[in-house]
């Protein structure tokens, strides 16, 4: 009788377990305390901000900005550049796209690079960024290069060039892991005021079929979307650890 007892008490138990792990109130709660939000990483607006680089065995590059931008969103083009929301009526320049031009010395394999002054941080915790290309058709592949809180930097691919003109291609920055050492780190629970990646450049890896003659590339409008839920509950009252 005793075990009859027992083991329906188990059930019981398991039972009241699984109504509690189920209450649609506790689904989510990690993901409910996020603030995701589009910003703006750079829009391609400054001069000499951005720079080429290449082998000087494989060929010579060169960055500069032209007037230009994609269609703008709107309901005869639904797939256009969009606004975000919080920049409306702001007055933004957005006149400008990066042009790139790489003249080829021989086919192989080779890649080339832009670069930035300076890295360029991003706010939050980042979980896409995106860029609007124009790749001219190429089969070539389209990287991002980031760099996590601890500095280590890493390639993510963006996607193919090989399309007509200009299109957003969007890559998605991996979770962290819970451990929070290895992979692309964002943030270490011992510092909640530091926290984020930053944008160290573009590389293009070039289909060696391709590398021939003269090849045009051309990026605008870097966006990132972001949870600033950590940004925006700071402690005011914490110390900074900058001395």
């Amino acid at each position: 009788m005793k075990r009859y007892t027992v083991v329906a008490l188990l059930l019981s138990a398991g039972v009241l377990f699984a109504q509690e792990g189920s209450d649609p109130s506790r689904i989510g709660i990690d993901t409910a305390q996020q603030n995701l939000k589009e910003i703006s990483i750079d829009k391609f607006e400054h001069d000499s901000y951005w720079h080429g680089v290449i082998s000087p065995d494989d060929g010579f590059i060169t960055a500069r900005l032209f007037e230009g931008s994609p269609a703008p969103e709107s309901e005869e083009n639904p797939n256009g550049k969009a606004t975000i929301p919080d920049e409306e009526g702001l007055n933004i320049l957005d006149d400008h796209v990066l042009g790139v031009r790489v003249d080829f010395l021989h086919r192989g394999h080779t890649s080339f690079s832009l670069y930035p002054r300076r890295p360029i941080p991003i706010e939050g915790i980042t979980k896409t960024i995106s860029v609007w290309v124009a790749g001219r058709n190429y089969n070539h592949t389209l990287k991002i290069l980031i760099q996590d809180f601890f500095g280590r930097q890493f390639e993510l691919e963006v996607g193919k060039l090989n399309f007509q003109g200009w299109k957003k291609l969007t890559v998605a920055i991996p979770p962290q892991p819970a451990i929070g050492k290895s992979g692309i780190v964002q943030r270490d629970y011992h510092y909640n005021n530091q926290l984020g990646i930053k944008v160290v450049g573009f590389k293009v890896d070039c289909d060696p079929s391709e590398t021939s003659g003269t090849y045009y590339l051309y990026l605008d409008d870097l966006r990132a979307v972001t949870d600033l839920f950590a940004e925006n509950n700071r402690d005011p009252d914490d110390m900074a650890d900058a001395w």
